[in-house]
């Protein structure tokens, strides 16, 4: 897979979750869905780990943190592609 094919992949996964999700900005559980989190207590638990491979954010006068999608799809067409080249 050559890098044009993973930012084509990439842009797809962006676009999948934003039609899916409807919005940039993924919650917690979104992003549990997404990347295939047993449960949000597992999302936030790696949040504390620091072992959650995507960059979560607060935002004022929320309760929980977020990530964006795009941040979300482009983890996941970089697992892709090293598994291609594995």
């Amino acid at each position: 897979m050559s890098e044009s094919e993973k930012q084509m992949l990439a842009e797809q996964l962006h676009q999948d979750l934003l039609t899916l999700h409807g919005s940039p900005v993924l919650t917690l559980k979104d992003v549990q869905k997404a990347l295939n989190y047993r449960s949000v207590a597992a999302v936030k638990q790696a949040i504390i780990r620091h072992t959650l491979p995507v960059h979560t954010f607060l935002m004022p006068n929320r309760r929980d943190r977020f990530a964006l999608a795009k941040d979300v799809a482009e983890f996941l067409a970089e697992q892709a592609f090293k598994r291609e080249n594995n």
